[in-house]
């Protein structure tokens, strides 16, 4: 029956796959009683990891214990699919046995987590065991050096990625220490000219209250000088009408006219000023003006340094991940390499026997 199974298997596989689909599956309809709902459900039940496929020993196991709980349509499928069942029990018994004595093997080896994927390992295992037994403790010596060497280049690549792991980490960190520098002396360098700006600010205040208290005395002066003017042509009208008082009028004519040489000595001094003050505050405000342009041109210059030491560090992280894929890159072609060279040592074939072909591990070439 694991013969009939096998065949079915091969009649699914046409492109020799190594694996059916569900399509693949319903290629059976012309060789078995099912529908093709039927088939699809079988399919359904043998995928057992939901990967979407089927492996030679998941078809065979599978497929006879399906075959084995389809209900019987008349007396005469009914005693035909009894004796299917029997003989399929019997060939799945000894499939049970030969992978329970694979297992043992390749937990005495030690192997039993090492290879992915085993089905092919062990279909050869026992092919092996049947057909050329005196070869079985060559191959299991092979089995075993493989997976000595695959679990050291397991170690090996754990201990390069560690490394480079920590490499990483420390670059990472120094990135990281580099951002707070920077942020550190941004903040210093905002406080610094947050200051600078408040005491310019206060010294500018201070400059505006003075201009404007002399302001204020110019007003003064002028309400007085105006005041004073008017006295006097009060004092010129009233001189026709006062003949007696004119001498008296004619002091206090001249001591007005002293006050108003007074006065407008006094208003050209407070223009002086008023003119000194505003060409200090201007001066000022282009000095300030001039300190923040080159406090600004300072900064974008130490924002340029910091962006162009971040793209170094970067560069830098980018060379490690590579170095990183090619050393891995490397263990691979050398792993493949001593896999393809020992088989050549290992294998043996009689006069007549055939030769078993190449084994290859998953993932190879």
């Amino acid at each position: 029956m694991l013969e009939k199974a096998q065949e079915l298997f091969r009649l699914c596989d046409k492109e020799e796959k190594g694996f059916i689909t569900r399509l693949d599956m319903q290629r059976l309809q012309s060789e078995l009683p099912f529908t093709t709902e039927q088939l699809e459900a079988v399919f359904d039940s043998l995928v057992q990891d939901n990967n979407g496929y089927l492996t030679p020993v998941e078809f065979s196991v599978g497929l006879g214990k399906f075959i084995g709980n389809e209900p019987h349509q008349n007396s005469e499928n009914a005693s035909h699919e009894e004796t299917f069942e029997s003989s399929w029990s019997e060939e799945l018994d000894q499939t049970d046995e030969g992978e329970k004595q694979f297992c043992s093997v390749l937990e005495q080896l030690e192997a039993s987590q090492v290879f992915e994927d085993q089905g092919e390992i062990q279909e050869l295992w026992i092919r092996i065991q049947k057909e050329a037994p005196e070869l079985l403790a060559n191959f299991e010596e092979f089995l075993f050096h493989i997976s000595s060497y695959i679990k050291d280049l397991h170690h090996e690549k754990e201990s390069m990625e560690l490394v480079l792991k920590r490499r990483e980490t420390d670059h990472e960190r120094e990135i990281r220490c580099l951002y707070e520098e920077m942020e550190q002396q941004i903040k210093a360098e905002r406080e610094r000219l947050f200051q600078q700006e408040s005491t310019r600010l206060e010294k500018s205040n201070m400059f505006q209250k003075k201009l404007q208290n002399k302001e204020q005395e110019f007003e003064k002066i002028l309400y007085r000088q105006k005041k004073l003017e008017h006295q006097l042509q009060c004092q010129h009208s009233e001189q026709l009408e006062m003949r007696i008082q004119n001498e008296r009028l004619q002091i206090l004519s001249e001591n007005l006219l002293d006050q108003l040489e007074r006065t407008k000595w006094e208003l050209e001094v407070a223009q002086s000023q008023l003119q000194a003050l505003q060409k200090e505050a201007q001066v000022e405000q282009e000095k300030k003006n001039r300190d923040i342009f080159q406090a600004s041109k300072n900064m974008q210059k130490e924002k340029q340094s910091l962006l162009r030491q971040l793209e170094l560090l970067r560069e830098m992280n980018k060379n490690l991940r590579d170095e990183r894929d090619t050393v891995e890159a490397k263990k691979m072609v050398s792993l493949k390499k001593n896999i393809l060279i020992p088989s050549h040592h290992y294998f043996a074939y009689c006069c007549c026997c055939p030769p078993l072909g190449t084994f290859h591990l998953p993932g190879g070439c």
